[in-house]
């Protein structure tokens, strides 16, 4: 199975997705219960919070500041113009090395005086771990840092600036109201044998994925599926892309994401409250995955995260 999202902060996302989980058990108080409500408002108050937290950690997707994309040979990095990847920032040199890629690895040797280092340790040449590997590689520079990212076989260099505007003008998030109406037990249907989905990424590229099964709800007097699937075996929980009819509107256009527990029985909990937009909804540097076909839904999901008022927008 292809790697969806491989970055040092999947982990992160992972954990906000199901922090604090609280669903309502079969034939539990109706939606307008004050007591449930209130336990569902005040776990994802905590979900929200630790997810604003990640955000501007600095793993987070609001330090992104480029990405370049490697092409076999000698890559040169620095902040002048002539450079095969440029990125104007102070803490460059016009010419800091090169990222030289040869066989699918890729290995960084600096220019004598650069202030790239590893560990605290200036560099001289150094083989560069891939994201995919679950421990990349990170080079520093003054307040950047920078490491190799693989996406459908492509390898490109992904750099974080801890200092980045974004992260400093934060704007927080905002959220449609809280409500047990979009907290559903759905059936879920598993795939025998494991399907695989085609997924698209923002910048076109496809890879597929597998999916163990789809969770069916009904809304609104219809039912309604949702493809799920598995990012890397052994995971405690299913991913969920999907679009619905505020994408574009209310919410981010190019749809939303979702975890959810790993199936145990027939049903499975799957609260839309804690639906959040993908990271090419607060930065341009990201390699968001796209919902596929089946989980563009007509239904209006009016829960979760609403767009981000100083993000990008983008549609399927």
């Amino acid at each position: 199975m292809a790697h969806l999202s491989a970055c040092p902060c999947r982990a992160l996302a992972l954990t906000l997705a199901l922090a604090a989980p609280w669903w309502p058990a079969a034939g539990s108080p109706a939606a307008g219960d004050g007591a449930a409500l209130s336990r569902e408002q005040a776990a994802v108050a905590q979900w929200r919070s630790e997810r604003a937290a990640s955000l501007t950690s600095d793993n987070g997707w609001l330090t992104l500041a480029g990405l370049f994309w490697l092409k076999e040979g000698e890559n040169t990095f620095g902040r002048a113009s002539g450079n095969a990847l440029t990125l104007d920032n102070a803490a460059l040199s016009d010419s800091a090395g090169s990222f030289v890629l040869s066989a699918q690895r890729v290995r960084f040797v600096a220019r004598p005086g650069s202030c790239v280092t590893h560990d605290g340790q200036p560099v001289s040449a150094i083989d560069l771990a891939a994201d995919v590997s679950g421990a990349p590689t990170v080079l520093s520079c003054g307040a950047l840092r920078f490491f190799v990212i693989e996406r459908a076989g492509n390898l490109g260099v992904r750099v974080r600036d801890l200092d980045n505007p974004h992260r400093r003008d934060f704007r927080g998030l905002d959220y449609f109201p809280v409500s047990t109406d979009w907290v559903v037990d759905a059936r879920f249907e598993r795939y025998q044998p494991v399907h695989h989905v085609k997924i698209v990424n923002i910048l076109g590229m496809e890879l597929e994925m597998d999916s163990p099964g789809a969770v069916v709800f009904t809304k609104d007097g219809q039912e309604w599926r949702l493809d799920t699937v598995l990012e890397e075996p052994g995971d405690k929980e299913l991913f969920i892309m999907f679009a619905d009819g505020t994408s574009g509107h209310e919410s981010y256009g190019a749809g939303r994401f979702l975890y959810i527990p790993l199936p145990q029985g027939a049903t499975v909990p799957v609260d839309f409250n804690k639906a959040y937009n993908p990271p090419c909804a607060l930065n341009e540097f990201a390699t968001c995955p796209l919902p596929p076909w089946q989980n563009r839904l007509t239904l209006r999901v009016t829960a979760g995260e609403k767009k981000y008022a100083g993000g990008t927008e983008h549609h399927l």
